[in-house]
């Protein structure tokens, strides 16, 4: 049977940003040079080992028509929102949480010094799903499948790959995520769904796709198929994999808020300052 191996369309970089009470990110995608590559709205890259960087975190903000997935990789961040829910995320641990009609939701680091580091992805829901009710859960790291090769390892947090299942599912956008960690001069092909749009995100190292050289702090855009080919430089590589199948609808966003009309946006406010979240 033939593949489609992916290749790359474009190259950006990263973007100094802030958000919350100031903290200092790397804004990968949502940002002018990369608006959104559908059905993901935006990822953010947090990594400090400065404390005045993230310790005053991300208070109490509202969010709605979207997902959130929140993954780290060193430090502690707890999460607490306005259905009650709780949890302490610590390294390798996945927090994802279904905004869909309204949260209040608060993210603080519980440390004072040593490295943060993680991302959060923004994942778009479909105007049908939106309203839905909010939805939280906590992954720990030693429930997520992780995959080994000899010189290759994936880890799965959403997706199916060599027979495993990702802790994440999105019904309709059915997102397939990975952190795919290269020795040096490793290669792999990971089979991916052929029809599902999305991006890498080179973390350390610098991986080669297609002759394209993608290096650390940069993100790549891909082309459709059905095989993701990924070969390590001299220093290894670690690589976030995210590919989600196109909602294809219009986006209306506005800060913390993600609809389909200017409309629905006016009303999100309205809602949220009439303590409706």
């Amino acid at each position: 049977m033939s593949t489609t191996p992916r290749s790359v369309t474009r190259i950006v970089r990263g973007q100094p940003a802030t958000d919350g009470a100031g903290v200092k990110l790397n804004r990968v995608l949502g940002t002018q040079a990369l608006p959104e590559v559908d059905p993901f709205l935006m990822l953010d890259e947090f990594r400090s080992d400065d404390p005045t960087a993230y310790i005053a975190g991300f208070p109490d903000h509202p969010h709605r028509g979207f997902e959130t997935i929140t993954y780290m990789l060193a430090g502690r961040m707890r999460h607490r929102d306005s259905k009650g829910n709780e949890g302490l995320l610590g390294p390798g641990d996945v927090q994802w949480m279904t905004t869909a009609r309204g949260l209040v939701h608060s993210e603080m680091p519980e440390q004072e010094d040593g490295l943060m580091q993680g991302f959060q992805l923004w994942l778009n829901l479909p105007a049908s799903e939106k309203m839905f009710d909010p939805a939280y859960k906590d992954v720990p790291a030693d429930t997520i499948p992780v995959i080994r090769h000899t010189d290759v390892s994936v880890k799965l947090l959403a997706g199916q790959y060599q027979g495993q299942s990702g802790p994440i599912a999105s019904p309709t956008t059915k997102p397939f995520i990975a952190d795919v960690t290269l020795e040096q001069d490793a290669d792999i092909a990971i089979p991916v769904p052929a029809d599902h749009a999305g991006f890498i995100y080179v973390h350390d190292g610098a991986v080669n796709i297609g002759q394209v050289v993608v290096e650390r702090g940069q993100a790549a855009v891909l082309t459709n198929g059905d095989q993701l080919p990924l070969i390590a430089g001299l220093d290894g590589a670690k690589v976030l994999v995210v590919l989600g199948k196109p909602l294809g609808e219009p986006i209306a966003r506005h800060g913390p808020f993600v609809m389909n009309t200017p409309e629905e946006i006016y009303q999100a406010f309205a809602d949220f300052r009439a303590g409706k979240f």
